[in-house]
C-alpha cells in the first residue's frame, strides 16, 4: 500500500545522500592533484577498497547492536534505537576520519602543483565561471557523466528500497513496525555488508586492471551489477540475495574506481579542482532526480518495493550500454 512514509523516506535519503556526497568527494579529488595518470586507476581502486572495508563495518553495526541488546523494533514513526546508535557511530568516525585526513595529508604548493601537472602556476590562479569550464570540459567529462546519471539512479532505489523489498518478497510483510520488517531491516544490513566485501575484492581486482581495458572493466562492472538489481525482484530466499547482492557491490567498486580516473585523464591539471567538484553533479543530482521521480515511479509500478528493483537492474543496464560512448583521452 502506497503511503506518505515512501516519500518522506526518499526526501530524507536524498538529503542524506548529498551532504555525505559534500563531505566525502574533495577526498577523491586529492587523487586527480597528486598521482600521475599511470598511477590514477590504481589509487582509485585502492581508495575504493579503503572506503567500502569501511562500508562493511557500518553496515553491520545494526545487526552487532541488536546482538549486544540494543532494541530493534519501536513503534509506529520512531526510529528502533540500534539504527539511531549506529548513525551516531558513524557520525562519530565521519568526523574523525576526516580530521585524519585534513590534518595528515599533505597538498602540493601552487607552485609545485603547476610543474607537477605541466602547466603555469598563473593558469589556476585565473578565475573562470563555472558555465564557461562547462563549455570547454573534455568530452569524457560528459559521456562518464551520462554513465554516472544510470548508475546513481539506480543506487538509490537501492538504499531506499531495499530493506522494504527484502520484507517484502522473503518476510512476506510490508508493515514497517513488526518485528518481521526489522528483520528484513537487520538482513539488509548483512547484505550491505556483502555488498562492500564484493566491492573491495572487485576494486582490487580492477586496480591491477591496464589502461587500455578501463572501458571493458567499467561497462563488464556495470552489467553484472544491473543483473545483481534484477534478481532481487525474483529472490524469495533470503540466502540467495547473497549472491544478488554481491554482484551489486561489482558494480558499485566498478562506479568508485573508473569515472574519475577517466575524467582526470582528459583533464590537464588546470582548473581540475573546480571540474572535479562540477563533476560530482554527476552523483548528486541523479540521486535527486532518481527521489522526486519516485513519486511517479513507485505508485506507477504498483506501490510496490520490490518492482522498483527491476526498474532499477534495467537503469543500471543502460549505464553499462552507455559506456560505449566514452573514448578515454590522456594528457600529459
Amino acid at each position: 500500500m502506497y503511503t506518505n512514509y515512501t516519500d518522506i523516506t526518499a526526501i530524507t535519503v536524498a538529503f542524506l545522500d548529498l551532504s555525505s556526497n559534500v563531505a566525502m568527494q574533495p577526498f577523491k579529488m586529492m587523487v586527480g592533484d597528486m598521482v600521475n595518470d599511470d598511477q590514477k586507476s590504481y589509487a582509485y581502486g585502492i581508495q575504493s577498497f579503503l572506503s567500502n572495508t569501511g562500508a562493511v563495518l557500518a553496515a553491520i553495526f545494526p545487526f552487532l547492536f541488536t546482538f549486544l541488546g540494543v532494541a530493534n523494533t519501536a513503534k509506529k514513526g520512531v526510529v528502533p534505537q540500534s539504527v539511531v546508535v549506529a548513525f551516531y557511530v558513524g557520525a562519530a568516525l565521519l568526523v574523525i576520519t576526516s580530521l585524519f585526513t585534513m590534518l595528515k595529508v599533505k597538498e602540493y604548493d601552487p607552485a609545485t602543483y603547476a610543474l607537477y601537472h605541466g602547466i603555469e602556476e598563473a593558469d589556476n590562479q585565473k578565475g573562470e565561471s563555472w558555465l564557461t569550464l562547462l563549455k570547454h570540459a573534455p568530452k569524457a567529462f560528459w559521456t562518464v557523466t551520462l554513465v554516472q546519471f544510470f548508475c546513481w539512479f539506480a543506487f538509490q532505489y537501492l538504499w531506499t528500497y531495499s530493506a522494504g523489498a527484502i520484507a517484502q518478497n522473503v518476510w512476506h510483510t510490508t508493515n514497517a513496525t513488526s518485528a518481521a520488517y526489522q528483520a528484513a531491516g537487520n538482513w539488509y544490513g548483512v547484505l550491505a555488508a556483502v555488498q562492500s566485501i564484493a566491492a573491495v575484492v572487485w576494486s582490487y581486482v580492477l586496480a591491477k586492471v591496464p589502461n587500455q581495458y578501463h572501458k571493458l572493466g567499467y561497462g563488464g562492472s556495470l552489467l553484472i551489477g544491473a543483473t545483481g538489481f534484477a534478481s532481487i525482484f525474483f529472490v524469495h530466499n533470503q540466502y540467495v540475495l547473497i549472491l544478488s547482492y554481491a554482484l551489486v557491490g561489482i558494480a558499485w567498486a566498478g562506479m568508485n574506481t573508473y569515472p574519475l580516473t577517466i575524467v582526470t585523464n582528459a583533464l590537464t591539471g588546470k582548473h581540475m579542482g573546480t571540474y572535479l567538484g562540477l563533476f560530482n553533479g554527476s552523483i548528486c543530482l541523479p540521486q535527486i532526480v532518481a527521489s522526486l521521480a519516485s513519486f511517479a515511479l513507485f505508485p506507477m509500478l504498483g506501490g510496490s518495493q520490490v518492482n522498483m528493483f527491476l526498474l532499477a537492474g534495467i537503469v543500471m543496464l543502460l549505464g553499462a550500454l552507455s559506456v560505449t560512448t566514452i573514448k578515454e583521452t590522456y594528457v600529459k
